[in-house]
């Protein structure tokens, strides 16, 4: 006959006494997660519109751990950023690489890619003001540099789009067009990004996106 409560716990004579209550135990975080946790707390802060500096005291206290213990994970709050800095080059050059083997080379992919990151950035808010620096202001100078690459890359993702799609158009001096062209639709992505984050993130980056990309390209 088959057990009344097959799921049942078993239960030793002991175990019926009446104990005192036990205070319940946190579970600790496995190995790496920790670090995602800080640096998904570390983002949340940073959705706030007109959030102050972030210091690790206040960090902490939204983890509820002591300072100490963010320090076990990294060794300085610049080493934070840069996984911040890092979530989001991964993120987007992915999905770079993935528009460059969808879309013909030209005006259709660099359009796609500043729509990509337009949406990256309305999507992910607190990267936004990693992106355009507005979180970086008295930290370590190194990060602002690692962003100002990061859009020196994504020009030259764009130029090279352009140009490879325009040089059987008979442009006389393609390079330089799509040069000229890349800078400009760079300089759009970061305007947008900054007007975003310091509207409180009222104003988003995609309005009229279509438009105007018809107008640029």
């Amino acid at each position: 006959m088959p057990d009344a409560d097959a799921d049942a716990e078993f239960t030793s004579p002991a175990s019926t006494a009446v104990q005192e209550p036990v205070a319940p135990v946190r579970k600790r975080p496995k190995p790496g997660e920790r670090r995602v946790q800080i640096l998904q707390a570390l983002a949340t802060m940073l959705e706030q519109p007109g959030a102050e500096r972030i210091t690790t005291a206040a960090l902490a206290a939204r983890l509820e751990v002591s300072e100490a213990a963010l320090y076990r994970h990294f060794a300085s709050k610049a080493q934070m950023f840069e996984g911040l800095i890092e979530f989001i080059e991964q993120s987007v050059f992915s999905l770079v690489n993935q528009i460059g083997e969808r879309e013909p080379a030209g005006n259709t992919q660099a359009a796609k890619t500043v729509a990509m990151l337009l949406q990256f950035a309305e999507k992910n808010p607190g990267m936004t003001r990693v992106m355009v620096g507005d979180a970086l202001v008295f930290e370590n100078e190194r990060l602002q540099q690692r962003m100002n690459q990061f859009f020196d890359k994504i020009e030259s993702t764009i130029k090279q789009s352009l140009r490879t799609g325009r040089d059987g158009d008979g442009s006389a001096t393609p390079s330089l067009d799509a040069q000229v062209r890349a800078s400009m639709l760079t300089a759009f992505v970061v305007g947008r990004l900054q007007r975003f984050a310091r509207s409180g993130f009222k104003r988003v980056p995609s309005e009229h996106l279509e438009a105007s990309l018809a107008r640029m390209l």
